[in-house]
């Protein structure tokens, strides 16, 4: 039987929009609310890419923010491949697309989503991690990234959220790179 309830008190940890331009979102994120800096992955390469079930890759790269408790990531399409970003935000639009969690149980709780009727829209993995976009759209009007309970996901968004509590405001776009370690 599928659990209804989270495994866990999720708490959602990450806002996420697809955007036409990421340098220009960006700025306009830092200029607007004065977040930073934003941390750049210029078209990251994910593992085992499916979208819709089917092997797909996706040509993008995304920013990552720290803005109090929450992540903001950016997120600009490259190609013109079906996507699950492309489901909720057309090209040529910039809007609102998931909220992330993290997950004690991945297996389960992605199983949970897909026993209340959620299709998994996309899923791949990112370095160690396994991540997936389920499209709770109907219901929810965005989509839900889950990702697995790893250090490596933990030690990476620490990283976003000490350079933004230290952030003296220069150098407001930085290449991810300087996240490793």
């Amino acid at each position: 039987m599928i659990a209804p309830h989270p495994l866990t008190n999720h708490k959602i940890l990450q806002m996420a929009y697809v955007v036409r331009d990421l340098k220009a979102a960006a700025r306009y994120w830092t200029d607007t609310f004065g977040i930073g800096p934003f941390f750049v992955l210029d078209r990251p390469q994910v593992g085992t890419p499916l979208y819709r079930g089917r092997p797909q890759a996706v040509e993008f790269s995304a920013a990552l923010a720290q803005a109090g408790d929450i992540h903001v990531e950016l997120i600009e399409q490259h190609c013109q491949s079906p996507s699950c970003y492309r489901d909720l935000v057309p090209e040529g639009r910039d809007g609102f697309h998931h909220v992330a969690v993290i997950v004690e149980d991945y297996e389960a709780e992605v199983a949970r989503y897909r026993g209340l009727g959620f299709e998994v829209a996309s899923s791949g993995t990112f370095g160690p991690l396994k991540f997936c976009y389920v499209d709770t759209s109907p219901a929810l009007g965005c989509m839900v990234e889950v990702l697995e309970d790893l250090p490596f996901i933990h030690n990476y968004f620490a990283r976003v959220r000490a350079a933004g509590e230290a952030w003296d405001g220069t150098d407001p776009l930085r290449d991810a790179s300087a996240l490793a370690g």
